[in-house]
């Protein structure tokens, strides 16, 4: 024990010298690289570049370890805001996008989409190259993204991986039972399915016709959108991915793709339909962030929105956004504050509060939906704008809402709630572990795994079920203006695909941030081209504190310097967990710890 808490000493010791040595190194990267792209002017003539490989996320993160281990990502809003200017300035003749790589997700992927066609449609190309569209795996969503585009290169030993949608779970029922241990859990809602793999040996009916009836309806919007995009017929489009994968030579033969080539291939081409030639001295290639950086923005004019993201489970805390080490959360402390702020600034006219979650925490749920609630009581027009998944908690906060806006793809809904505890007591008498202690209440031990629920203890259960079902409906029929009977019925844990929602009545329009910011004019009483300054929320703390976040900021693009960070960001995560495991063996306090068990989630 002590030989492993001198190496955990260590790695910490020697974590904090090279962070201190990071400090330096991302000072000059954030402060002196950005100044120096802002001073070094645009090409007169460009073609802007995205590689999807590199990722595309909603909002950077704030751990310094984990911007740098992701690398120049992409944010999507600026992506969205790089296209729409690009597509008025006459510098700018294209766009040509690495496609095939990373995991976008549908409607993340619809929003880029909708961008795409929308610059395309001020009369400038736009050209997508891909290696592959899923190599030995699915590439719908990749290929779909591909299909706004006006040109499609696909490297000759690739494959157009268009095959559709499927959803797979593993179900531990007859595990649970070879070992001992009994799942109590309980839901309303009979599609209610987070637990099922738990509590059942196979998909339950209810929920298989419901996700059933997801995925079609997801297909459905993707066949038509490529139909439309390749001129072709949506009879032919579901044949071909009925018996896709296809290869590059197939593919382009059934007008999946227009060129076969390498990446130079398609490179020369981009340069050709912006009308470069192979001698001009500048590159003319620039990516999406570095043309937002530094292209020329004037003096923020107009009514100033809020904008305010609400990403990964709901807690009962202040959140994070840390995707390396897998901690992005929406915290109803940080989120709730941001409103409130939002709300007290007097300028702000209308708030936009980008939704993507897939539930958490009931209280903490409830936290944001009352802040959302009094913010439409003031008269403050709030439009949620949700993302690839805003569903159970999620949906729960976006119902009081003025109006709620999802992509086609967007999982939404979920209506319903579950709880309960998996029991483990069989699972020791078969291990010869015996449990022993001593209480103060008697239901203090009622969420312990050691044991079962008394009948009286289940009986509470089934009660708080009732009321926190009965008070989630109660309050999306509040905030959706409908009545009980109705939300009943598209309640019941059902999850729903965007357009499908739209139906249902559970969203209002179909869409993303541009959709959401045009309601949220119209709420506001202003014009749809009025200007406006968008303002996130929660904004900068003090100076220096500003200026440590800003030191560690931005992206690396200097050799190595990514793969360090990786390095250095997976060293941290291990001693991280070299130092929970060693807590195990602590003597006393663990055993000790006052818990309140069984929180309430919506998932």
């Amino acid at each position: 024990m002590f030989f492993l808490k001198c190496i955990v000493g260590i790695l910490a010791t020697l974590g904090l010298l090279v962070v201190g040595g990071a400090f330096a190194v991302w000072l000059f990267i954030d402060q002196v690289e950005p100044l120096r792209a802002r001073v070094k002017p645009l090409p007169d003539t460009m073609v802007l570049t995205f590689d999807m490989g590199r990722g595309l996320i909603e909002v950077q993160p704030e751990n310094p370890l984990s911007r740098a281990s992701l690398g120049p990502v992409v944010v999507l809003r600026h992506a969205l805001d790089a296209l729409e200017a690009a597509a008025a300035d006459d510098r700018v003749k294209g766009i040509f996008v690495r496609l095939g790589r990373g995991t976008p997700g549908l409607a993340l992927a619809q929003e880029l989409r909708d961008a795409v066609l929308e610059f395309r449609a001020s009369g400038k190309f736009a050209i997508a190259f891909a290696e592959t569209f899923g190599e030995a795996g699915n590439g719908t969503q990749h290929y779909y993204l591909a299909s706004a585009f006006d040109r499609i290169w696909l490297q000759p030993s690739g494959d157009v991986g268009l095959t559709g949608f499927s959803i797979e779970s593993p179900f531990l029922r007859g595990v649970f039972e070879d070992i001992g241990v009994e799942p109590r859990f309980d839901k309303r809602g009979d599609y209610k399915g987070a637990l099922a793999f738990l509590t059942d040996s196979s998909l339950p009916e209810p929920q298989r016709a419901n996700l059933q009836r997801l995925l079609d309806s997801s297909l459905e919007r993707v066949v038509q959108d490529i139909a439309i995009a390749r001129t072709l017929d949506p009879a032919d489009v579901n044949r071909l991915i009925d018996t896709g994968p296809h290869g590059a030579v197939t593919a382009q033969e059934r007008k999946l793709i227009d060129q076969l080539g390498y990446w130079s291939d398609a490179e020369a081409d981009a340069l050709a339909a912006a009308g470069i030639g192979d001698a001009e001295a500048d590159d003319p290639f620039v990516t999406l962030e570095d043309y937002n950086r530094r292209r020329y923005t004037p003096e923020p004019e107009g009514e100033t929105f809020a904008l305010i993201h609400g990403l990964g489970p709901v807690v009962l805390d202040t959140g994070a956004n840390d995707p390396i080490f897998g901690q992005v959360t929406m915290g109803a402390d940080t989120v709730a504050a941001a409103l409130r702020t939002a709300m007290d600034t007097p300028e702000v006219r209308a708030i936009v509060f980008r939704v993507d979650s897939p539930g958490g925490s009931y209280v903490a749920s409830d936290v944001i939906w009352h802040e959302m609630r009094r913010a439409k009581e003031k008269g403050l027009p709030v439009i949620v704008t949700m993302g690839g998944v805003a569903a159970s908690g999620g949906y729960f906060v976006a119902a009081p809402a003025h109006a709620i806006v999802a992509q086609p793809g967007t999982i939404t809904g979920s209506i319903g709630v579950v709880t309960g505890k998996v029991v483990a007591s069989g699972l020791w008498d078969r291990l010869g572990v015996t449990w022993d202690g001593v209480k103060a209440g008697a239901r203090a031990d009622a969420w312990s795994p050691n044991r079962d629920f008394t009948e009286a203890e289940w009986n509470s259960v089934q009660d708080s079920l009732n009321r926190v079902y009965a008070d989630f409906t109660q309050k999306v029929a509040e905030g959706r203006g409908m009545p009980i009977e109705r939300v009943i019925e598209v309640a019941e844990g059902r999850v729903w695909s965007g357009a499908d929602a739209l139906d249902a009545g559970l969203v209002d329009a179909l869409g993303g941030y541009r959709k959401a910011f045009a309601l949220a004019r119209e709420a506001a009483g202003m014009s749809p081209e009025a200007p406006i300054q968008v303002r996130v929320f929660p904004e900068a703390r003090d100076p220096f504190q500003a200026f440590i976040e800003n030191a560690f900021g931005g992206t690396i693009d200097v050799p190595g310097m990514g793969a360090f960070a990786r390095g250095l960001a997976r060293v941290v995560q291990a001693a991280g967990a070299v130092t929970e495991v060693l807590s195990v063996f602590k003597p006393a306090q663990r055993g000790m710890e006052l818990r309140a068990h069984g929180v309430e989630e919506l998932r």
